[in-house]
């Protein structure tokens, strides 16, 4: 691929090519109990973005959303993967989604909480992972529960059980298994949103870069490459995202 010299600078003003791994979500990145090497749709989608610009890619891995968002706003990485948020969108110029994620609550069997509609009232409180899309939109949304923050996503059921809260929130699939280690506990019956996953780099970049990463993300998506990764990691309840 023929990329201008000014654009390849753009991506990689170190010589490397840096991409934040957010951990914080399953169905985008995981760590190898084995080797410890962070693996998953996010990482291939790296590691294809870097062969594409012949530049060296380096992964710099974090375990919640919020820390990976900074690390690409403050340009401590070159682009990362995140969910399209205005608030994140100030700093980060998104490509169109490649993959659409649903959002959950969770409750206890016994909670009188039995739909979406239930849950902003005043008695209530949300847990979230601090920073995470989740985070975002329901502060936003819920005008009367109240949003308690987990230090990370994968925590949100662990602080929703010590605090005895009344409603988690979070990735389907991560509270699904979370659910499994802890009877006694369900998923209300419909999502509460969906997000929207990009990718994103410094707006500071310019507009040529920017191209080019939206370019890349629709042509990962039309040629199968999105679908495949998924399917190999055994990704479940993501899908690909439509044609921009």
């Amino acid at each position: 691929m023929n990329i201008d010299s000014s654009v390849l600078s753009a991506f990689a003003p170190t010589g490397k090519l840096r991409a934040s791994i957010n951990l914080g979500n399953p169905i985008l990145a995981n760590r190898d109990a084995t080797t410890g090497e962070p693996f998953g749709v996010s990482v291939d989608l790296a590691r294809a973005l870097a062969e594409r610009l012949s530049v060296e890619l380096e992964l710099v891995v974090f375990d919640a959303a919020g820390k990976s968002v900074e690390a690409v706003s403050d340009e401590r990485a070159d682009f990362g993967f995140f969910a399209i948020d205005p608030l994140r969108g100030e700093k980060i110029e998104f490509t169109a989604p490649y993959v659409l994620i649903e959002g959950f609550y969770l409750v206890r069997d016994d909670s009188p909480v039995r739909s979406n509609h239930d849950v902003d009232q005043p008695h209530n409180r949300v847990a979230v992972g601090k920073g995470s899309a989740y985070d975002l939109f329901l502060t936003r949304e819920l005008k009367q529960a109240q949003i308690v923050r987990a230090p990370t996503s994968p925590a949100v059921v662990q602080t929703f059980l010590e605090q005895d809260l009344e409603v988690a929130a979070g990735v389907k699939q991560q509270l699904e298994a979370d659910a499994k280690k802890s009877p006694g506990l369900r998923l209300l019956g419909e999502r509460f949103m969906v997000i929207q996953q990009a990718m994103g780099l410094p707006k500071r970049r310019g507009a040529d870069a920017a191209t080019v990463l939206r370019d890349f993300v629709e042509q990962m998506k039309a040629s199968g490459f999105v679908a495949e990764s998924l399917r190999r990691h055994g990704i479940v309840g993501a899908s690909v995202a439509p044609k921009a």
